[in-house]
């Protein structure tokens, strides 16, 4: 009877705790929002020397103006360019599972940023290219389906598997959102390793609330085992932080270290090559979640306070 007892208060209380995200979470999937993929690729793949002038016309942001028509028609006709095209074809199909998760991203900005419109998403195909993989602004959105095929894609060959495990349909609308985020995080500073994480913390945090649905391995672009690694060594993560005075210290390096893409992260012990790359986000990202859940606060307040308030009221206690 008592196990009976106990496994009913369990229950009760999960259901409570999921109760207001359930009921925002209804809030949000009631927002208007309308969107489709142009999808420039699929135009640009059949154009030829008599309709490039009409495309040009619809997308001239395409096409920049130092290049004769010439290249365009010779890059149309490119045995790489048709095989990216065959490639994205088959990886990407219609779009339509990624434009609803695009649609579900457009719906919780628009319910926390009274202001966001909708922008023109286009779709387009072009040479591999990791550090851009999409381009946001305003007005329009582009995706480049070519930075997206799977990790085990023959055309990402010569690429670090650090990289390439993040070239996955999965994450389109994880980067637009870690793009949604920086154009709207400030911060005064960000000099020392603490910046550098309470900012990376601010960025994943954002996804928390833009992506409820997407596990947090996808939002920082970890493997489940990096992920578990990370989780597992929290404790020792933020003991060597501590205790060789790395949170405050200003020294470049370090971002390279623990902040930026790497194989691993660099702690100069025997266990470096255990470690994922990035363990400064994932830190600064259990941050600001303590500085959340410890402090009445709105999505942009978080964005706009600076590194120390949050760590100092964050009343962080890494897991052990």
């Amino acid at each position: 009877m008592y196990r009976s007892l106990c496994i009913v208060v369990i229950v009760s209380c999960l259901t409570l705790s999921c109760k207001p995200d359930n009921k925002l979470e209804k809030e949000i999937s009631k927002v208007d929002v309308s969107l489709s993929f142009e999808r420039f690729d699929k135009m640009f793949a059949i154009t030829n020397a008599s309709n490039l002038q009409k495309l040009k016309s619809d997308y001239p942001f395409m096409f920049p103006k130092q290049f004769h028509d010439s290249v365009w028609i010779a890059k149309i006709k490119d045995t790489l360019q048709q095989e990216l095209n065959a490639q994205a074809a088959i990886v990407h199909g219609d779009l339509i599972r990624t434009q609803e998760e695009i649609h579900d991203l457009f719906q919780h900005l628009k319910y926390y940023f009274k202001a966001f419109k909708e922008p023109r998403l286009i779709s387009f195909v072009s040479d591999v290219d990791y550090r851009n993989k999409t381009i946001v602004t305003d007005s329009i959105v582009l995706v480049g389906l070519t930075n997206y095929l799977g990790a085990n894609n023959a055309l990402y060959d010569g690429l670090y598997d650090y990289i390439k495990q993040n070239l996955k349909p999965s994450q389109i609308t994880a980067d637009l959102t870690e793009q949604y985020a920086k154009s709207r995080i400030y911060q005064s500073r960000r000099k020392s390793l603490l910046d550098e994480m309470i900012y990376s913390g601010k960025v994943l945090y954002f996804k928390d609330l833009m992506l409820p649905e997407m596990p947090d391995e996808e939002k920082i672009g970890y493997s489940k085992a990096d992920l578990e690694w990370a989780q597992t060594n929290e404790s020792n993560i933020w003991s060597h932080f501590v205790e060789n005075e790395l949170l405050f210290s200003t020294d470049v390096k370090l971002a390279a270290r623990f902040i930026n893409p790497a194989p691993f992260s660099k702690f100069n012990l025997d266990l470096d090559g255990e470690s994922p790359g990035r363990v400064g986000q994932y830190i600064g990202w259990q941050i600001v979640r303590a500085y959340i859940k410890n402090n009445e606060v709105s999505i942009h307040d978080v964005l706009g306070k600076d590194a120390d308030e949050i760590f100092n009221n964050s009343r962080f206690k890494p897991k052990k």
